[in-house]
Order: structure tokens, then sequence, then C-alpha cells
């Protein structure tokens, strides 16, 4: 915050946020949450959730799926992190995005893993450390493969079907269509 000089020439507090050059502004409910008087623009705090915070959570998020780990990056507490969710739509969007992506790489991976297989060495020491033998393990997780499969026909069906009925010219479409020009035309006396 910014100070001012009094008649004595010592400074004090303006009480504006927005006075202090290294302040950043946001837009945040009031203490009483959504029945409370609305949005307020406030100060960032400087241990609170910042956009470099933000960003790291979110980014750490995305990249691990493990909320722990993300707030721990960002220099925030677990349960800092589960009400900031609570408190900002914004930030629960995010953090569903967030998730959303590293599920996304994690099932990347997985079909990876599925499609081309894995590869394990096995190294085999004698007595003095040295190495005896080394082996190389190559398997295909089916039954991962398998998960996939039926999830994607889930969503595969699921999108079929919603494609039938968010159409404009599909077969219910059309037929509500017909059913609201018949009621309008009884309406009217045709």
């Amino acid at each position: 915050m910014a100070k001012q000089e009094d008649g004595a020439g010592t400074r004090r507090f303006s009480g504006k946020a927005s006075d202090g050059p290294d302040r950043v502004l946001t837009v945040q409910r009031s203490q009483r949450g959504a029945a409370g008087s609305g949005a307020q623009v406030r100060a960032v705090r400087k241990d609170g959730w910042t956009e470099a915070r933000r960003k790291s959570f979110m980014e750490t998020l995305a990249a691990t799926c493990n909320v722990s780990e993300a707030a721990r990056v960002a220099g925030k507490n677990l349960s800092s992190a589960y009400y900031q969710k609570r408190r900002d739509p914004g930030f629960a969007r995010e953090w569903a995005q967030a998730l959303s992506i590293g599920y996304a790489e994690l099932e990347a991976l997985l079909l990876r893993q599925a499609l081309f297989g894995t590869e394990q060495e096995e190294v085999v020491l004698d007595a003095q450390g040295q190495v005896k033998s080394r082996k190389l393990k190559r398997g295909h997780p089916n039954a991962v493969a398998v998960r996939l499969l039926v999830q994607h026909q889930r969503e595969a069906a699921g999108r079929i079907a919603a494609d039938a009925v968010d159409r404009p010219d599909g077969e219910d479409a059309v037929e509500r269509l017909r059913k609201a020009l018949e009621r309008v035309r009884e309406k009217r006396g045709d």
C-alpha cells in the first residue's frame, strides 16, 4: 500500500490497495459468499493465490494429476487449494481442465503401451557386483488395452447419440418441428 505524508512529515497508509505499484487487484467474492454483497475488487495477499502460484499449480496438476504435489509446488497447502476451488468458480474450471489434460495424457501413454508394448531390462549381477547377464522383456498390457477400448466404445456411443439428438436435421428435431407446426395450425384453425 502507498503511504501518504501527514502534517508532521511521517508517512501513513492511504488504505487503498490500488495505490501500491506492487499490488495486484483481483475480483473476489465478499466474505459472506454467494449470498453476500457480490463481487469486490481486492488486493491479492502476498501469500495468497497470485497468478504465478495459480499457473504453477495448474501446470503441475495437469502434468501429475496430483493435487497434493501441485499445491506443494505452488507453495500452498492442500486445504487452501480446495478452499480456493470452492470459492472461485474460475479456479474450479481451470482445475477441471488441468485434470482433463492430465488424464488425456495418461490415457495416451497407456494406449501407446497397449499398442507398442513395454520394455523392461532385467540385469543379473554376480557376487562381485559385475553384470552377469541382461535380458530385455517385452510385454503388452492387454488388461489396460481392453479397459481403454471399452471406455472408448462408451464415449463413442455417447457422442453418436448426442449428435443424433442435437442435430438440427436429426429425425427427432424434424419430428418435434412437425408437432409444433401441427399445434400452431390447430390454434389458428387451419
